[in-house]
């Protein structure tokens, strides 16, 4: 959707939320809907992005059009949701979509990517950079309708055993890492493991593997990875922010009134904000108490980050030679990159860089 008719809609929402809500009630039709998220309610910051999006839709068309939420598993298994939304088996979904990397790694524009944008960069791309007209083109073949759904920001490298020195010190390394993160590490020398959230802290006891990565310290003290991979490490280079995403089926979204429709971009939007400011709340409060309780941060070196950035190139050069959708999608996103950094480094890093050094 281009932006100047997001801005159209978005005004038509905030015009229902401040004086039409109760007309609109008395007007137009009750819809119920359902949304399978892909995240248990443990991870509250992201499902509850859910619950704040559903609650905002109610309350911008006066409790005409309710969408329930259910967690990862309650109706759909978590990885299943975009098949749910395409086969019209729920009328939406939260998710990430480099969870469905296996079927086009151009799904994975939508989240993140090695070395890709930071969380204002992402949102930027996709609201003015070109990137949500690349996004609906590529879903509508899936028949889904995307929108931004929440950004983490930047994670974190993950929990080691030991400690990674050198590029060395990751061959044959067995790290829960999946999807274009895998494959770029693979080529590192690690051996990328697909493991289940609630299997990586015994996985990592017993030494079924060495590593995992999870999100950031919030979210990674939940779940007590210091106990049995005491090394933490930063950056998660693999996800310079991850993009959360609300998947609607297009034949679902095409039955709204145009109201419903604008209440439904309103609130996406306030759900996609929210999620950022309050990641950006608690990561340093859990932080802090992690390093309190021992643990031992550590940064990778530039060696290795070097290593890393080459990998990942030359990985995207290659799904670009062989997949016309990543490539239509990659080459305009690229340039964004570049564009965006030239003004992080002229303006953002300078200052960022010099506050960084006062106490």
């Amino acid at each position: 959707m281009q932006r100047r008719s997001f801005l159209k809609n978005a005004a038509v929402g905030a015009t229902v939320s401040a004086i039409a809500a109760p007309a609109l009630a008395q007007t137009q039709p009750t819809v119920n809907w359902r949304l399978a998220s892909s995240f248990p309610k443990s991870l509250d910051t992201i499902f509850g992005a859910s619950e704040i999006f559903s609650k905002r839709v109610a309350a911008l068309t006066g409790g005409k059009f309710n969408i329930r939420v259910f967690a990862a598993g309650e109706i759909i298994p978590a990885l299943q949701v975009v098949d749910a939304v395409q086969a019209g088996t729920v009328e939406m979904g939260h998710t990430a979509g480099y969870y469905y990397f296996g079927k086009d790694p151009a799904f994975c524009f939508d989240t993140a990517i090695p070395f890709g944008l930071n969380s204002r960069q992402q949102t930027a791309w996709m609201m003015h950079g070109g990137g949500m007209p690349l996004m609906r083109e590529f879903f509508k073949d899936y028949g889904i309708v995307n929108f931004m759904g929440g950004n983490t920001g930047t994670q974190m490298g993950g929990w080691y055993r030991k400690e990674i020195k050198t590029v060395n010190d990751l061959k044959g390394l067995k790290m829960r890492i999946a999807g274009m993160a895998g494959r770029v590490m693979s080529k590192m020398g690690v051996v990328p493991q697909q493991v289940a959230g609630g299997d990586i802290y015994p996985s990592l006891e017993k030494g079924t593997i060495d590593a995992a990565e999870w999100v950031g310290p919030y979210d990674d003290e939940k779940l007590g990875f210091s106990r049995v991979a005491p090394f933490y490490y930063a950056p998660g280079w693999w996800e310079p922010s991850a993009q959360l995403a609300f998947y609607v089926g297009i034949k679902e979204w095409e039955k709204l009134p145009k109201e419903y429709q604008a209440a439904l971009e309103v609130a996406t939007v306030e759900a996609h904000t929210g999620m950022q400011a309050e990641y950006d709340s608690r990561n340093p409060q859990a932080l802090a108490r992690l390093l309190k309780s021992g643990v031992k941060l550590r940064t990778f070196s530039k060696p290795i980050m070097d290593a890393a950035y080459a990998a990942a190139t030359e990985t995207y050069n290659e799904e670009a030679a062989k997949n016309a959708k990543f490539k239509k999608i990659y080459e305009p996103w690229k340039r964004f990159r570049q564009d965006a950094n030239q003004w992080f480094s002229v303006g953002e890093a300078p200052m960022q860089n010099f506050m960084l050094g006062k106490k």
